[in-house]
């Protein structure tokens, strides 16, 4: 079997910055109460850029950064519950809009853990010989699907992209996954589509997300952890080999109680939560991305990434840079 290593990464969010203070001009909320639960200072909303358009330029960063060229991908995954159309997939329009004419494409629906789920599922068509280099790429545009009188949930996300080019190789880089889901636990975290409508019905569909936090909550500090000791345990390293983890940005308590649960330093789970909110599956890319651009994640480092959310789903992934 093939090992599989990320070669490049790339990331995009939108140039509109919107903060807590500006968010209190229209929701009854403040910096205050917002910042003390969740941690988030600001977030990218889109003016009108669509998840092909923030797709396509994370994804032009990250070829840049993996020094191949677009005809050399063979495999391409969106990982979005935001994609533009029905059909054709987003990972169809990137593939056009980049000139990887060659590639297969589909896009997947995992939620926040969208972007493990579709890099888990990329590095088994490699490892089995099935695609050479795999696009993947996690995109999101919340503010179209979010109720913005609804101040538990209008608060909390962002929209965004993130994407990384995985390659075969002699070397080990990605080892192994441990995706799971929850379906039992689906009507904690849901999203409504289009009114059912034909000439026989009539029904009416809420268009906007929906979520009970606190049942959110206790399944991510109860079945997270889990995941990222099954990877740990799955791999030939110890919790203390882990450079960093590399974590789905939700919410800044959930994150330090992850890191409690599992007697992490803290240090060692970078966030950037403030900056960018809740980006659902763009938010573990765009955090590996800016942490190599920073200079933070370097070659050989040891990192365990991890998401968690709608479905409910949840998943982790060992890695060596």
């Amino acid at each position: 079997m093939k090992n599989v290593r990320i070669i490049g990464t790339g990331s995009y969010t939108p140039d509109n910055i919107v903060s807590n203070k500006d968010l209190s001009s229209f929701v009854d909320t403040s910096d205050e109460w917002i910042s003390s639960r969740t941690g988030i200072k600001n977030r990218r909303i889109s003016t009108g850029e669509g998840t092909v358009s923030l797709s396509v330029e994370a994804a032009k960063r990250a070829i840049a950064s993996s020094g191949i060229t677009p005809d050399e991908i063979d495999l391409i995954i969106v990982a979005t519950i935001c994609s533009d159309h029905c059909t054709p997939s987003a990972a169809c329009e990137v593939q056009r809009d980049i000139g990887a004419h060659d590639a297969m494409c589909f896009d997947m629906n995992a939620a926040c853990s969208g972007f493990v789920y579709a890099l888990n599922t990329a590095t088994a068509y490699i490892k089995m010989g099935m695609a050479k280099k795999a696009l993947v790429i996690g995109t999101e545009v919340l503010s179209r699907l979010t109720d913005w009188e609804d101040r538990s949930t209008c608060v909390l996300f962002g929209d965004g992209s993130g994407a990384a080019i995985i390659s075969e190789s002699e070397e080990v880089g990605i080892d192994n996954f441990y995706c799971r889901s929850l379906g039992s636990l689906s009507e904690h975290l849901v999203c409504g589509s289009r009114d059912f409508v034909n000439p026989y019905t009539n029904q009416k569909v809420d268009p906007y997300i929906r979520m009970n936090g606190q049942e959110v909550y206790k399944f991510v500090c109860t079945y997270v952890p889990n995941a990222i000791k099954k990877v740990i345990e799955q791999s030939p390293y110890t919790f203390e080999d882990i450079d960093h983890f590399v974590l789905h940005q939700a919410n800044m308590r959930i994150l330090d109680s992850v890191a409690k649960r599992l007697k992490i330093d803290k240090d060692k789970i970078y966030s950037n939560i403030q900056s960018y909110g809740n980006t659902s599956a763009a938010s573990v890319p765009i955090v590996l991305d800016e942490m190599i651009r920073k200079g933070i994640l370097k070659k050989g480092h040891k990192i365990v990434i991890a998401g968690f959310g709608g479905g409910l789903t949840y998943g982790a992934g060992m890695i060596t840079l």
